[in-house]
């Protein structure tokens, strides 16, 4: 490691202030990235923000057709959250699957999506169910927030502060998860709104995207027969160690199909 200050504001107001004066700051969440990150020097702040102490970022609230989820809110709450179990019971599935324990109880909503690792679950709940990303300057919708690898639409500096999830009729989580790290190697998260039908893909690409074709099929007939004609292009898909770009193409539809038999059948995913 090597010399840098280390910050720790008690509120949010203090946490954006301290980040606007420091020369090349970075925000502390959980820590699961950022700290291998620092140790390997691919980042050098000159600052970490430590976030554990601003408790106004940290909560869960149901309200109006939604459930906000506060950014510094561990994936082990999400998944405990009995309000999350009987309303959108794919999302606090989906936080249950996330790494081990120890990942779980330190890692954040807000320091996964801020990051944006390709292979995070998280993203194709935020997209799948049309969420909404509040920070300490305006909202931004799922669809607009994961630009690329690594890369979000937010501005230097802007910090994450929570997350609307819209309840939707249904919905589902299917993942093929490495063994070893537990990240995806293809996740996809389906659901069931008024709106229609969205599938989110996580894992596959560079980062989340949407698949129109699946979700049209599903739209006019849900059931895991409508997704039989459909076939996944593998351009542009992730090829690496733990698959191909075909690989992952197929899973896309197997993991597709779990979620709509998991959905058709009312279980908890």
């Amino acid at each position: 490691m090597y010399e840098f200050d280390y910050q720790n504001p008690e509120d949010l107001a203090s946490a954006v202030e301290a980040r606007k004066n420091a020369d090349d700051g970075l925000y502390l969440a959980g820590g699961q990235t950022i700290i291998t990150v620092m140790k390997q020097r691919l980042a050098m702040p000159s600052d970490v923000i430590d976030l554990k102490g601003v408790n106004d970022l940290r909560g869960i609230c149901i309200g109006d057709r939604k459930i906000t989820i506060g950014a510094m809110t561990t994936h082990a709450d999400v998944a405990a959250n009995e309000n999350i179990q009987r309303l959108i019971p794919a999302l606090s599935g989906l936080a249950g699957k996330i790494g081990d324990p120890h990942v779980r109880n330190r890692g954040t909503l807000g320091g996964s999506i801020a990051n944006n690792d390709p292979a995070a679950d998280y993203p194709a709940a935020l997209v799948a169910l049309a969420a909404t990303i509040h920070t300490h300057q305006r909202e931004i919708s799922g669809d607009t927030f994961f630009t690329d690898l690594f890369e979000t639409a937010l501005d230097d500096g802007e910090l994450i502060t929570k997350v609307d999830f819209p309840i939707v009729r249904a919905a589902a989580y299917e993942k093929i998860h490495n063994p070893a790290s537990r990240f995806a190697i293809v996740g996809v998260f389906v659901a069931v709104s008024d709106d229609g039908v969205r599938v989110a893909v996580t894992g596959a690409g560079p980062c989340v995207f949407r698949v129109p074709m699946m979700e049209q099929a599903l739209s006019d007939n849900f059931s895991p027969s409508a997704l039989d004609t459909i076939k996944i292009d593998a351009d542009g898909l992730n090829s690496d160690m733990h698959g191909t770009a075909d690989y992952r193409a197929h899973l896309i539809s197997v993991a597709a199909r779990r979620a709509v038999i998991t959905v058709g059948s009312g279980d908890k995913a």
